[in-house]
C-alpha cells in the first residue's frame, strides 16, 4: 500500500515537472514572440493616445478601456483561430504572410516618415454640432478597426516564432502573447493619458518638490509622445525590414540578408550594443527603402488610372 501510495506521489511529481517544464517553454516562447512584435507594440502605444484626445477628462479611462476590450477580442476571438488553423493545415503559408505584413510595416513606416518630414496643412472644413455619445462611439469603433491591423501584424509575427512548436504550446503561447501585449499596451496608453492630469494635480500640491513633478510632467507630455512616435517609426521599418530580409533569405535571395551580416560583422569590435545598431539600422535601411518603393507605386498607379480616364 505505502509502495503504491510513493508510486503515486513519484507519478504526480513527474507529471508537475512535465507541466512546470512546458509552462517555463510557453513562457519564454511568448516572451520571444512578444520581442519580435516589439516595433507594432510601440507603434500601437504611439498611435492609440490620439484616439481620446479631444474628449472630457472623465472619458479619457473608459474609452482605452472599450478600445482594449475591442483590442482583446480581436486578438482572441478573430485572429487566434485563424492563426492555428493556418499553422495546422498551411503552415507553408506563414512566412510569405510574414513578409506581406513585414511590407505593410515598411510602407506604413515610410508613409509616416513622409507625413513627418513634409508635413501639409489639413483641408479646413466647417465646425459641425455633433453627439459627444455618437462621437465616442465612432473614434472606439474607428480605432478598434486600426487594432485590427496592428494585431493581425503582431499575431503573424508571434505564430512565426512559435510555428515549430506543437500546436497547443503555440496555442498557449498566443494566448500569453495576446494577453500580455494587450495588458502592456493599453496599460501604457492609460498613464500616457493620464500623465497630464497626474502633473496638473501635483502642480496644486503644497510640496515643492511634487509641485516640480506636476509642472514637469504636463510640460514634458507633449515633447514624450513626439518622440514616442518618432520611436515607434523607426520600430516599424526595423522589424518590417527585418522580416521581409529573413523571408527572402528563405526562399534564396539571399543578398539582403548577407549585407546585414557583413554590418553586424564589421560592428562586432564596438560590442553587442554596435551589433543590435548595425542590425536594427540595416534592417530600417532596408524597410525605408522597400516602403518607399510601395508608396511610389501605390500613389503612381491612381495617377495613371486619372490620366488614362480622361
Amino acid at each position: 500500500m505505502a509502495s503504491g501510495l510513493f508510486a503515486l506521489l513519484d507519478d504526480v511529481a513527474a507529471i508537475a515537472k512535465v507541466a512546470a517544464s512546458t509552462l517555463d517553454d510557453t513562457a519564454a516562447v511568448a516572451v520571444k514572440a512578444s520581442a519580435k512584435a516589439a516595433g507594432v507594440v510601440i507603434d500601437d502605444a504611439a498611435v492609440t493616445p490620439r484616439y481620446v484626445v479631444g474628449f472630457a477628462a472623465d472619458r479619457e479611462l473608459p474609452i482605452v478601456a472599450k478600445i482594449a476590450r475591442g483590442s482583446l477580442r480581436n486578438k482572441l476571438v478573430l485572429l487566434l483561430p485563424g492563426a492555428l488553423l493556418l499553422s495546422y493545415f498551411l503552415p507553408a503559408a506563414i512566412t510569405p504572410l510574414l513578409m506581406a505584413g513585414g511590407a505593410f510595416l515598411c510602407f506604413e513606416g515610410a508613409e509616416k516618415l513622409w507625413e513627418k518630414l513634409f508635413p501639409h496643412d489639413d483641408d479646413p472644413s466647417d465646425d459641425v454640432a455633433v453627439d459627444p455619445v455618437e462621437q465616442e462611439r465612432n473614434m472606439v469603433a474607428g480605432a478598434i478597426r486600426t487594432d485590427l491591423i496592428l494585431s493581425a501584424e503582431i499575431m503573424a509575427i508571434a505564430l512565426g516564432t512559435v510555428e515549430a512548436a506543437p500546436i497547443m504550446e503555440q496555442a498557449a503561447a498566443l494566448v500569453a502573447v495576446s494577453l500580455g501585449i494587450t495588458a502592456l499596451v493599453y496599460g501604457a496608453v492609460a498613464l500616457i493619458v493620464k500623465a497630464d492630469d497626474a502633473g496638473v494635480h501635483l502642480a496644486r500640491s503644497r510640496s515643492i518638490t511634487m509641485r516640480g513633478i506636476g509642472r514637469g510632467l504636463v510640460a514634458g507630455m507633449p515633447p514624450f509622445l513626439v518622440l514616442l512616435g518618432w520611436v515607434g517609426l523607426v520600430a516599424m521599418l526595423w522589424v518590417g525590414g527585418h522580416i521581409v530580409i529573413d523571408g527572402l533569405n528563405v526562399f534564396g535571395a539571399a543578398l539582403p540578408h548577407e549585407l546585414l551580416h557583413r554590418a553586424m560583422h564589421a560592428a562586432e569590435p564596438g560590442g553587442g550594443v554596435a551589433v543590435w545598431f548595425a542590425e536594427a539600422g540595416g534592417s530600417a535601411i532596408f524597410g525605408i527603402a522597400l516602403g518607399a518603393a510601395i508608396v511610389a507605386v501605390m500613389h503612381l498607379v491612381p495617377s495613371r488610372r486619372g490620366k488614362a480616364a480622361h
